[in-house]
């Protein structure tokens, strides 16, 4: 099943069913949040012009995603209402309803000739997918839309570090940096007759799910939807890029994209990142390497990690090394000793961490170069390594627009040292990365980073 603009290898068929003379072709939009640079949805178009039908879209919201709360909710319903907005402008219907994704999905399907979905990489995002496709009286085929160049192009098994996925990536990159333009619809499909949640006001929505309410919105920070993801990052690329390679690793600065908690919810898509970036002009071409390391290096190479590594979630998950080194610093003595309610109110001895997780709390986000001390710190600071990764990782996905997400897994796995090589052996880390108060005060204006959060923690009080 050939398609315009969208290369062979990101479709994937999920059962061997054939098309069934349906009312619609349906596109079950979960990961790519999105009406613009989706492939899924523009293979859906394409498909239904040629069986001359309408593309039904369908979302599947559960009141109980692993670990999501209101936070999260907010700002990917501030999104979805965006995009069932632009859906119908282009003539496609878009509905919301209540239910675990892949009963959502079947049950919309049963009057589709087709089912076109986007593909996820984490555990229960994958039983979904695979759910739907041995259930489905129709074929089911899955669109590669999240990464720049698909998972098994670049590699069939987990890569050791960046160093190993990069020349892999590299390799292929050209040929994916291609525009997606937007396919014309023969046939709208407003007039189909399903409904479903009513997204003109998400308090109310909101109030009627049952969810986690310890942790608010951000949307004094940072509001959801694919309007809000280009603006802050034309506003980066006009004001700040300039600085990125100087500064992106200075948490006083804010010369950073912001873009990840877009990417998590697939509100925007890193292709199209990836174009704007490469369209900047050509004095800044360290930065725009810079920037294509980090959005597709770094980014597929945690894809790469969560996709091929079952327990990416436990402690296991780490390298032998890794493993072997901190259980033989396991009782080494530990000057500081927090609890996970002392660590989330900011309680600590260290005025820098407790400013970044005071930044994380109140914003949703939290600068890359302070998470790496952050987690850092988490493992010193607690009693045993197994109890710090689960600290690290609760709270990350927490308080995390972006958590819960390919990269919040395999950056927590980082900082106990998978995709990292052995160092010096020091106590409690063994021969894992060490990161200290001095670097900080060494690299960084650390104190101005201290005084940037205090701003924001009077911003959010307004």
């Amino acid at each position: 099943m050939k398609s315009q603009n969208i290369h062979e290898s990101r479709i994937q068929s999920l059962n061997n069913l054939d098309l069934q003379q349906g009312d619609f072709v349906l596109y079950w939009m979960q990961q790519s949040q999105r009406t613009e640079y989706n492939h899924a949805l523009e293979y859906a178009v394409q498909q239904a012009n040629k069986i001359d039908q309408g593309v039904l879209v369908v979302f599947g919201l559960m009141d109980d995603y692993p670990e999501a709360n209101l936070r999260h909710y907010t700002f990917m319903l501030e999104g979805l209402k965006e995009t069932v907005a632009a859906l119908g402008k282009r003539g496609i219907k878009m509905i919301v309803k209540k239910g675990n994704p892949a009963d959502v999905a079947l049950a919309a399907a049963q009057k589709a000739s087709l089912i076109v979905c986007d593909r996820g990489y984490l555990r229960h995002q994958k039983q979904w997918r695979k759910k739907v496709a041995k259930d489905a009286d129709c074929r089911v085929v899955q669109i590669e839309s999240d990464v720049v160049v698909p998972l098994e192009v670049v590699s069939e098994k987990a890569e050791y570090a960046a160093r190993t996925i990069r020349p892999k990536i590299h390799k292929h990159l050209d040929d994916y940096l291609i525009e997606l333009k937007p396919t014309k619809i023969k046939k709208q499909s407003l007039q189909l007759r399903v409904s479903g949640i009513d997204l003109s006001k998400i308090g109310a929505v909101l109030e009627k799910m049952s969810l986690d309410h310890s942790v608010g919105p951000v949307d004094h920070f940072y509001k959801g939807g694919t309007a809000q993801a280009r603006k802050i990052f034309a506003d980066f690329l006009r004001h700040r890029f300039k600085n990125y390679v100087e500064n992106r690793n200075q948490p006083q600065t804010d010369d950073v994209s912001h873009m990840s908690k877009y990417l998590h919810f697939g509100q925007i898509s890193p292709l199209f990142l990836a174009l704007q970036i490469l369209k900047t002009d050509k004095r800044y071409k360290e930065a725009q390497d810079t920037f294509i390391e980090e959005l597709v290096v770094r980014r597929e190479l945690a894809m790469n990690f969560v996709y091929y590594t079952p327990d990416y979630d436990s402690y296991q998950c780490l390298p032998n090394w890794a493993q072997k080194t901190l259980g033989e610093h396991k009782k080494d003595k530990r000057e500081h000793t927090y609890t996970r309610r002392q660590l989330e109110n900011a309680k600590t001895h260290d005025d820098y961490w407790n400013a970044a997780m005071r930044e994380m709390a109140s914003t949703g986000f939290m600068h890359n170069y302070m998470r790496m001390y952050w987690g850092k710190k988490i493992l010193e600071w607690s009693q045993t390594p197994e109890h710090a990764f689960k600290t690290t990782l609760a709270i990350n996905n927490k308080y995390f627009l972006d958590g819960r997400d390919a990269n919040s897994y395999t950056g927590v796995a980082w900082v106990f040292g998978v995709h990292d090589r052995a160092w010096f052996e020091r106590p409690i880390f063994g021969k894992i990365r060490y990161m200290a108060a001095s670097g900080l005060e060494r690299k960084c204006d650390i104190q101005a980073y201290v005084k940037k959060v205090e701003a924001l923690k009077r911003q959010g009080r307004k």
